[in-house]
Parts: C-alpha cells; structure tokens; sequence
C-alpha cells in the first residue's frame, strides 16, 4: 500500500484557456479524492528555455494523498492529456504542465528519485522562477530537501533569482478555487 505523501505541484500553460486548464487542475487532483492543501495566486511568467511563443500562466499547488511521487506524476500526465497535451518541441508551447516538483511521506521525509521517468526533487526547481516565486506564495515557510541531506529555504532561492527574472514574473490577480477533496 502507497503511504500518504504531500507533493508540491508546478502547474503552468499557455496555450487555450489557460485559467480553466489551470482549474482542470486543481479539479481533477480533487475528483481523485486527493486534498488541494494549497494554491498559488495566478502568476504571468515569460516562457523558459528559448522558443518563441506566448506567455505562459503558473500556480503551484500543494496536494496531499495517498500517492507516492510517480502516482503524482502519472496524474498529472493523465490531465495533461485531458486538455490535450502534445509534446512536440521541448520547452514549446502547451495545453497543460504538471511538474512534480517535491514530495514527503507522511513522516515529513522527501522522497528521492533518480530514474529516466522521474527526478525528485524536480532537478531544475531552484532556478526557475516561475516554479518558485509561486511556491513561496503557496507556502512562505517552503524548503527545498536536496539529495545530499541539506535543504534550503525557497525565499532564499527567490531572492538569489536574477532581479529581472523576479520582476518578469507577476500576478495576474486571480486565484483559483481550491475544491474540498477528502
């Protein structure tokens, strides 16, 4: 049996209705009768690593249930299909991004992950803004657990993120309903 665990989600997209793929989200962790701990104001960010193409819409959200790090990630991936997700052009536009970006078992321990389906922590988490500064509104007492046992504040992250990249990234002023799950 899959222990209970909390994941900390990056949700983000760019393409169609970005606020209700957005909303897909959170409904769709909901409906499989996880709990929707948290979510992230909406955030505009500028899109990361060098294709042309819209700006994108990002929440982080934190989820709780009885999953361990790769069930949060086939999740997911089945509502990135749900809203139509093609993977055509690495880092291009989407439909729909679910990144599991961390995960603790109910003991408060992270989870840890090395293989081709999944790394955790997300390995490049703590250089993106748009996963961060999110998260840090999710959370203000977030830390990220690294593999070599340390850890360390997200607000530290955020504030070593190049100025410019932490102003590029702004709210858009929206929040999200958060449903009851169990």
């Amino acid at each position: 049996m899959t222990r209970r665990s909390t994941a900390v989600l990056s949700v983000g997209s760019n393409m169609g209705n970005r606020l209700a793929h957005l909303a897909g989200v959170v409904d769709g962790f909901t409906a499989s009768g996880d709990l929707v701990r948290a979510v992230s104001p909406v955030y505009v960010t500028p899109p990361w690593g060098g294709v042309e193409q819209d700006d994108f819409y990002n929440v982080t959200m934190i989820v709780e249930g009885e999953r361990d790090g790769l069930s949060w990630l086939r999740r997911g991936a089945e509502l990135e299909q749900a809203a139509d997700r093609r993977r055509e052009v690495r880092w291009g536009p989407r439909t729909l991004d679910v990144d599991v970006v961390a995960v603790r078992d109910d003991t408060g321990a992270p989870e840890f992950s090395g293989t081709d389906e999944l790394t955790l922590p997300h390995p490049r988490a703590h250089e993106r803004g748009f996963v961060l500064i999110p998260w840090l509104a999710a959370d203000a007492d977030a830390v990220l657990d690294r593999p070599d046992g340390s850890s360390i504040r997200v607000a530290d992250l955020v504030a070593e993120l190049d100025p410019a990249e932490r102003d590029a990234i702004t709210p858009l002023g929206v929040d999200l309903p958060v449903g009851g799950g169990r």
